[in-house]
């Protein structure tokens, strides 16, 4: 079976010869996922050639990179691109037109059709990265009057074009939420019965002006496929679905990943396609942060310099013990960040945290002690082995504390503990634990 990279192959190969109706024929044969994908490897104009002809456009282009949505827009006219984003979920829609620039916006509005500029006026006046702003209005409700029946028949009606049919909403004669019930109930179900008799009256819901994180972990937690979206009058505004949840997920890990490495996230760019200033300035930030953070490890070294000078086989150790200190702290760090993104920890959790956290970092500790103080006794002398096992264990523990309590920190201070980024926090471990080795070794040594 030819894989990805042959199926690009022969479709640019298909292109270049002008045999675009070959092209899209292969295309057409797979997944919008795959061809979507496929898309991807190919320059904005040959994309915009194959959009003009592919049956399926707007999913296609619902499915790739929002870099790639904004660049093969450029080769397509407003009366090519209007239909693909008529077409397109309403969500996703919403999100793209977003992107555009204003005098596209503009030319876009006039030509949509009446539903796509009414899903604009609805829902895009919802703040970016909250339910709202990620929900679908495309979803069913049906009246807990209705027979199961009468609830197929009406089902079959508004069926097409709805972005999941599993779950069905119940609502009053003013629009609020007041069941749910599945298609598997209703099909179950005895025919006679009304919807009111088998619906789910305790729905679980997320209001309009909650943050994305905090729904897409409510879709995770109670697995479900849909979550419905309610102002504060219980009045039903949209839906959000797992595989929006699940982009939501992905973003957000992506972010916490960038940061933990100092670096500020790409947003919606490819690392592929995105400007070499924009890499830079996503860079240079924390790099020159970290830089001047780097020089308290050079006063500490130099307001000890005579008992460096007097001994000078403390400086073997430097890197190792400073080097253990920061990956320590690294640990720690990456392990809270982690637990405070996923609600496995609270602010009210920290003290009982730090209890734990320093019982660990002892033994961690005590362990690195024993090994790093036999080299400082072949090394060395007693003393030296000494001044090594105690600068360990303080180090490691010092470590560890500040590499625990510096996401609980910037997460009270309302800042994202994702920015206890692992060269933040080894840069810090560094410049202490410099201070405190020289410090132990000036107290037993002189």
């Amino acid at each position: 079976m030819p894989t990805i990279s042959e199926k690009i192959q022969h479709i640019q190969q298909q292109l270049h010869s002008e045999n675009h109706d070959i092209a899209v024929g292969l295309l057409s044969q797979l997944n919008v996922a795959d061809q979507a994908r496929i898309l991807s490897r190919l320059d904005a104009r040959q994309q915009a050639q194959i959009l003009r002809e592919l049956n399926e456009s707007s999913l296609v282009y619902a499915f790739m990179p929002l870099g790639q949505q904004l660049n093969v827009t450029k080769h397509l006219s407003i009366s090519e691109l209007v239909p693909i984003l008529d077409a397109m979920p309403s969500d996703d829609f919403v999100d793209i037109y977003k992107q555009f620039s204003p005098p596209l916006q503009l030319q876009l509005m006039s030509a949509l059709s009446e539903e796509s500029q009414q899903t604009l006026t609805d829902l895009a006046i919802y703040p970016e990265g909250t339910a709202g702003a990620m929900m679908s209005s495309s979803f069913v409700t049906l009246s807990p009057d209705l027979t199961m029946d009468e609830a197929i028949q009406a089902l079959r009606v508004v069926a097409a074009g709805q972005e999941t049919l599993y779950l069905i909403y119940i609502v009053d004669a003013e629009e609020r939420l007041i069941g749910v019930i599945s298609l598997r109930q209703i099909i179950q179900a005895l025919p006679e019965l009304s919807i009111a008799e088998v619906m789910q009256r305790e729905v679980i819901s997320a209001q309009v002006t909650d943050d994305q994180e905090i729904v897409a972990r409510a879709l995770a937690y109670y697995d479900f496929i849909a979550l419905p979206v309610v102002d504060a009058q219980q009045k039903l505004l949209g839906i959000v679905t797992y595989d929006d949840a699940m982009d939501i997920v992905e973003a957000e890990t992506t972010e916490d990943i960038l940061k933990s490495g100092a670096v500020t996230p790409l947003t919606e760019l490819s690392l592929k396609t995105a400007p070499i200033l924009t890499l830079y300035q996503k860079r240079v930030f924390w790099l020159v942060i970290l830089v001047f953070g780097s020089l308290l490890s050079g006063i500490g070294i130099a307001h000890f310099e005579e008992i460096i000078a007097a001994h000078i086989v403390l400086v073997f150790f430097l890197p190792l013990l400073v080097g253990s200190g920061g990956n320590a702290g690294s640990q720690s760090a990456t392990l809270m960040v982690r637990a405070l993104a996923t609600g496995d920890v609270e602010f009210k959790d920290w003290f009982n945290l730090l209890s734990r956290e320093s019982l660990v970092a002892l033994c961690l500790g005590g362990t690195m002690a024993i090994a790093v103080s036999i080299l400082g006794y072949i090394r060395g002398d007693i003393m030296v082995a000494v001044v090594l096992a105690i600068s360990m264990l303080g180090i490691v523990l010092m470590g560890c504390l500040i590499g625990m309590s510096l996401p609980f920190i910037l997460n009270k201070l309302k800042l994202d503990p994702a920015s206890a980024s692992a060269p933040l926090v080894t840069s810090i471990c560094d410049a202490t634990g410099v201070i405190l080795y020289l410090f132990v070794a000036s107290k037993l040594l002189f």
